[in-house]
């Protein structure tokens, strides 16, 4: 904890815990007045200002922080000491005290139960609503079974197996020759996306993947990434059409669009779950059973879930875009597992879309495609549009007090 790693340091240093609340303001008060040309230089001080800063000013009270340290930082050669925050809800605090109304909106709040508990927070209005469109422009696929009928997932115990990487390799290279343009594939992690490419090119696969589409892989270097991105975009407006394989969690599932022609269908193999040996997590974990009675499987789920459907919410970004959402493992079959989805993913997924196999939800993909390749029905879209006299009608009724209905959607 804070308090007992403050209390150590102060009796091996001699120093005071008041000053070092202040220790990382001092210091860019300090580099401010020096005018220091290249603040850069002093990254690291700074970072070791903040965490002695971080740690005397929540020392005292419930413990909402840990120390954890580790031998190795990110698979580098050197130790580490990791200060985790362990409660949410200190973020979001502030907020919370300074303004009377909050309006708390995302596509990706779901399952919405859990979110008080997280923030700490006692809801007036808790409502999840569908996506306002004039078409099904969305079309979540649950594939559980490559072509030979064995099942795919990447757990731990199936996901080494040369079966399930061979269906996964299969399985793109059919959703390549079929979907045209850009195509996104997110994977749990860099090591398996490593390894399964790895394999995929001892087999052929990523040969025949070439003849369709370009492939661009994400990596850990943001300047390399940056750069397959512009050229997948370039591929795809080129008429080439591109792949770009990724990783949940990473760049590209947080803040990239692949809107339009960069992404008609975002793939995502696995569920994409926490390292859960990790020491931060486990900490966590501990926290949120012990404070909050949120169990370990619970927190874990909705977190996996909300990653996943982060990512393939990349794929629709207006009222005219469309796309695919595939889910390749048997676990989004399970009641448990997509109820947890966001209700504007649910709306779309029926029965008939659920435990396919590669070759079926290769025949839905062909269908949804030959649909929404039709030109678009303008009087249809207006219908799910505002007009400017409607907005104006709305401001006016605000103005006079009267109630004003609002909702959000993902688009």
């Amino acid at each position: 904890t804070p308090l007992a790693f403050l209390h150590r340091m102060i009796t091996t240093t001699s120093l005071e815990a008041k000053p070092l609340k202040f220790a990382h303001s001092r210091l860019s008060s300090l580099l401010r007045t020096l005018q220091v040309p290249n603040l850069d230089d002093f990254n690291a001080l700074c970072d070791v200002a903040d965490f002695a800063s971080l740690v005397a000013t929540y020392s005292e009270g419930l413990p909402r922080f840990a120390i954890i340290m580790e031998p190795t930082i990110a698979g580098g050669p050197n130790p580490g000491i990791q200060l985790a925050c362990l409660d949410s809800s200190l973020a979001i605090a502030p907020l919370f005290k300074r303004f009377g109304s909050v309006v708390i909106t995302s596509g990706t709040l779901s399952p919405l139960d859990l979110y008080p508990k997280l923030l700490q927070f006692e809801p007036c209005i808790l409502e999840s609503f569908n996506m306002s469109t004039f078409r099904p422009c969305i079309h979540p696929l649950v594939i559980t079974r490559g072509s030979d009928q064995l099942p795919v997932s990447t757990k731990f115990q199936d996901r080494g197996d040369m079966g399930v990487v061979r269906n996964y390799g299969t399985m793109m290279v059919e959703l390549c020759r079929t979907i045209p343009d850009g195509i996104v594939a997110f994977f749990t992690s860099y090591s398996y996306m490593e390894s399964i490419i790895s394999e995929w090119d001892g087999m052929g696969i990523m040969r025949q993947l070439t003849k369709t589409k370009l492939v661009f892989i994400e990596t850990k270097d943001v300047v390399e990434t940056t750069l397959a991105l512009e050229n997948f975009r370039r591929a795809c407006d080129s008429g080439r059409g591109a792949v770009f394989l990724s990783v949940a969690r990473g760049k590209v599932s947080e803040g990239i669009n692949f809107d339009r022609h960069y992404g008609r269908a975002v793939i995502m193999f696995g569920v994409p779950f926490q390292y859960t040996l990790s020491h931060i997590l486990r900490a966590r974990l501990e926290y949120l059973q012990t404070q909050y009675q949120i169990r370990e499987q619970d927190f874990l789920n909705f977190d996996a879930l909300r990653q996943a459907s982060q990512c393939v919410g990349r794929v629709i970004r207006s009222k005219i875009d469309y796309g695919l959402m595939i889910f390749a493992d048997t676990r989004y079959n399970r009641h448990d597992k997509r109820t947890k989805l966001p209700k504007w993913i649910l709306q779309f997924l029926g029965d008939g879309q659920l435990n396919l196999s590669t070759d079926t939800a290769i025949g839905q993909v062909k269908h949804f495609l030959r649909i929404m390749a039709q030109p678009v029905d303008q009087n249809s879209l207006k219908e799910v549009l505002l007009t400017v006299e409607e907005v104006e009608s709305m401001l006016r009724c605000d103005n006079n007090d009267a109630p004003l209905p609002i909702a959000a959607a993902e688009s």
